[in-house]
């Protein structure tokens, strides 16, 4: 093992993060982390992101590893900062986004006397990781870190947590040994076997057939071959094509297939799914109801009906080249997309979605979270110069601000657009200093109707009315919050849209400055 004789136990394991590429940290330390937090400063190839709540900070490290593939590290407080962050590592866990977390524990000889902030970090973490290490002793440092990175990468990417206690992080320690833990390596899967034959033989045999596209990295189902792969396979067999309800991460825009999203509730969904005699699974897993509902069925498509041509963190563009080929499928010229100007007049989600689709630079990447104008966006973003598309997969609110600040310190050349509503985008606000402070190219755009919309809409599902007391608990108006200022008391300038015209002007004027601006969109 490396030769770290000299090197605290921080040292060595910031240094084995820095060596295997991890370079950004998302940190909100405390008492327990101080010595890598020294080490930080040493660490010249680490850049320290500060985030003002940890829920800030993992779902920075969501976004950043979404957008390269590649783990950022997390820095949390005890059991109870960790906790914090749970929200965003659960989304992370859904997007299969690689991140390495890092939590400071109490001094070894320290825990047994259960000071305040003891607890069992090890029951909170493995809900939200793939893999969970405690360093045992100063030695064992730089093997963790490596490690941690190896089980961040496995499984088509997972959360890898280390437990660091404080006093193995000051000592310095002789020799570093390998990591001794039963299970310790990440599981070498063997890709599963692939018969383009079988696969084009079950196509051609089935009378209508749905491709469900799971949403990832370049060679995922919403990457651009994969997309254009299925639009050749869409026209040769009469298919339809969505994409799954929630993709981490998809291509989007001119020169790209208008595949629309799997609908969200469950009548429209069984809608697509029901008549299908093959529903054919491309990175996305089988189709479920987002909740219980009574009268539909949890799986909304049988196995017998479902065909997994690629699953999740498998080469899918590569696997539907081979089957278009041997189907003889052929090229399909993409339709002119034509984007229509939103009519001037009061701010409705779909004069926003307009507004935002025909300003949209190239190469920009959209956090979306928030159904009021997510849906509406996605609808004619087909039309939208290229873009890329974040969205929230867990459906732990709070995400859509975070992940937009890791796409932008992954992306420093691409602009980033926040997506939000108001209800949802307060869980995490602290993000607003974090964009101040790093200076980051993020447009905020915040559909303030005052109001938990989704909420309410689920309440009326069936014809039931609102009632007074739902309202009360549903209604963000009283008092009612003022986003331009709130904004600039974190750092941040802003300006408050009411009409597309409004929009318009301020997007122009966003897009043309660097520097992160929040614009507030009354509804």
């Amino acid at each position: 093992m490396t030769n770290r004789k000299d090197m605290t136990g921080a040292d060595a394991l910031l240094a084995a993060l820095a060596d295997e590429g991890v370079t950004v940290c998302f940190a909100n330390p405390g008492t327990t982390e101080l010595d890598l937090v020294r080490s930080l400063e040493r660490e010249e190839r680490m850049r320290c992101v500060v985030g003002l709540q940890e829920n800030v900070c993992t779902g920075g490290a969501d976004g950043y590893g979404r957008m390269t593939g590649q783990p950022a590290a997390t820095l949390l407080h005890l059991g109870p900062g960790f906790a914090n962050g749970i929200a965003n590592l659960h989304n992370a866990r859904r997007a299969h986004t690689p991140i390495v977390n890092l939590i400071g524990d109490h001094t070894s000889w320290h825990l047994p006397y259960d000071a305040p902030l003891t607890s069992d970090i090890e029951s909170l973490a493995r809900p939200v990781s793939g893999w969970v290490h405690r360093i045992a002793a100063v030695e064992q440092s730089d093997a963790a870190g490596r490690e941690a990175v190896k089980q961040s990468l496995a499984r088509g990417g997972q959360g890898a947590t280390l437990i660091f206690p404080a006093d193995h992080q000051a000592h310095t320690g002789g020799e570093q040994t390998a990591l001794v833990q039963p299970g310790a390596s990440a599981v070498a899967e063997a890709p599963a076997a692939f018969d383009p034959a079988a696969a084009v033989q079950r196509l051609k045999a089935a009378n209508k057939i749905v491709f469900l596209l799971g949403g990832g990295g370049e060679q995922s189902g919403l990457g651009a071959r994969a997309q254009k792969a299925v639009q050749r396979l869409c026209a040769a067999l009469g298919a339809t094509a969505y994409a799954e309800t929630f993709p981490s991460r998809s291509e989007r825009g001119q020169g790209l297939p208008a595949f629309d999203r799997l609908p969200y509730f469950p009548e429209p969904a069984r809608e697509v799914l029901d008549p299908a005699d093959l529903v054919v699974l491309v990175g996305a897993l089988p189709p479920v109801t987002y909740f219980g509902y009574e009268g539909h069925p949890s799986l909304l498509v049988p196995a017998e009906r479902l065909l997994t041509l690629a699953a999740v963190g498998e080469d899918a563009a590569t696997r539907l080249e081979a089957v278009t080929e041997l189907l003889g499928a052929a090229e399909v010229p993409m339709p002119l997309a034509v984007l229509s100007p939103p009519e001037e007049g009061p701010l409705t989600p779909a004069r926003i979605a307009l507004a935002l689709a025909n300003e949209l630079p190239e190469r920009a990447i959209v956090s979306v979270e928030g159904g009021t104008c997510g849906y509406p966006f996605y609808a004619v973003s087909a039309a939208a110069r290229p873009h890329t598309t974040l969205t929230n997969t867990g459906g732990a609110i709070g995400q859509g601000l975070p992940v937009a600040m890791g796409a932008a310190i992954a992306c420093p050349d691409r602009q980033v657009v926040a997506l939000l509503s108001d209800g949802s985008t307060q869980y995490t606000i602290q993000t607003l200093w974090s964009l101040a402070h790093e200076h980051l190219d993020v447009v905020v755009l915040i559909a303030a109707n005052h109001q938990y919309a989704i909420l309410r809409n689920e309440l009326r599902r069936g014809g039931a009315a609102l009632g007074d007391r739902a309202a009360q608990i549903t209604s963000l108006d009283n008092p009612r919050i003022d986003w331009v200022t709130l904004a600039q008391s974190y750092g941040v300038p802003g300006g408050r849209a009411s009409t597309s015209g409004e929009l318009t002007a301020l997007l122009q004027q966003a897009f043309g400055r660097r520097g992160p601006t929040l614009i507030e969109m009354a509804l």
